[in-house]
């Protein structure tokens, strides 16, 4: 499955693969393989990717339109 959100949210927010690989903490060939689905997004990268763009999870995997992130319960 391509995450075509992704790749979306990273060109929106004028930021290139290799400065996203960074803030992961990971190569820039590892998030290139997330963004074309070759190599499944493990959970804690998908939180800070939604944090990063400040979407929800289910949006970024495409299982919802709404971008925004559900509220923080306290």
């Amino acid at each position: 499955m391509k995450f075509q959100r992704l790749e979306d949210l990273r060109i929106d927010n004028d930021k290139t693969q290799a400065e996203v690989a960074q803030y992961l903490g990971c190569q820039r060939e590892v998030y290139r393989r997330y963004e074309k689905g070759t190599r499944q997004i493990p959970i804690d990268m998908l939180i800070q990717l939604s944090k990063l763009y400040n979407v929800s999870i289910d949006y970024l995997v495409g299982l919802t339109k709404e971008k925004k992130p559900y509220p923080r319960s306290k």
